[in-house]
């Protein structure tokens, strides 16, 4: 079984290292800078074999050229060839098997943040990039809300226990929207409390877990009451499908 690490780039991301610490290799998944993971590299003497790829923005991307050439790793990721260095390009229910790190991943492709957006999920385990966030999800940069909703709805029917491994530390501020859609909700008052105390301490608050998202994060609960009643009353129009639910929303956070 791999091991995973929380590797912090640029002012809010997070890069995922995999390891495999009996064989000493390891994994990336969005290595938008390099250095940092050059630096957890070294530090644990590592063998870098792998790295996984969710969409093409720079802030995910950019440390593959300079991590390929320093340890000839291979880039598996999405149907664009805008990205430079991948190797291996994966759709939806492609396997990737990590022969190195003894792991295996299924593929999902959740279009919405982009067109070409995917996430990879292994053992309870959801590598999602901009996507799914803590309490949040990422702007519709390309897709569509209905595209969105789809692929949280694809998210959202995984395990209960599955671990949320999003790629930014973006929860305090997702979370604060959230309390403005559903005020009265209250897990979604005891998950604040908690987000809160950690970030006051500099505690990251990722990764998640399915089952709180599900109760807590407006996006996966366009189809609940509470929030087509905030989506209505912030719009001003009645709303009748979950598709225009979610979609009022995210038009609502994008300007909160």
């Amino acid at each position: 079984m791999t091991t995973i690490h929380r590797i912090a780039a640029f002012s809010d991301n997070y890069i995922w290292a995999l390891v495999n610490d009996r064989a000493k290799t390891c994994a990336l998944v969005d290595p938008g800078d390099a250095q940092p993971a050059i630096d957890f590299i070294t530090a644990h003497d590592l063998n870098l074999t792998h790295l996984l790829i969710t969409h093409h923005h720079r802030d995910h991307t950019g440390g593959i050229s300079t991590l390929k050439a320093r340890y000839g790793c291979h880039v598996i990721g999405p149907n664009n060839p805008n990205i430079s260095g991948i190797d291996e390009v994966v759709g939806e229910s492609d396997t990737i098997k990590l022969s190195a790190l003894e792991c295996e991943f299924r593929v999902m492709e959740v279009p919405g943040h982009t067109l070409d957006h995917i996430a990879f999920y292994q053992d309870g385990r959801l590598f999602c990039g901009d996507t799914l966030f803590a309490g949040g999800c990422g702007r519709l940069f390309e897709g569509t809300p209905k595209q969105m909703w789809r692929s949280l709805q694809k998210l959202a029917a995984l395990p209960d226990e599955t671990a949320i491994y999003c790629a930014h530390e973006y929860t305090a501020a997702n979370l604060d929207f959230a309390l403005a859609v559903e005020p009265n909700n209250p897990e979604l008052k005891q998950r604040v409390a908690k987000v809160t105390a950690a970030r006051q301490q500099q505690q990251a608050t990722v990764p998640s877990h399915l089952a709180q998202e599900r109760a807590t994060n407006p996006f996966l609960r366009a189809d609940q009451d509470s929030v087509k009643l905030a989506a209505e009353t912030f719009c001003q129009q009645p709303l009748s499908t979950h598709e225009e639910v979610f979609g009022c929303i995210r038009q609502w956070k994008d300007n909160f």
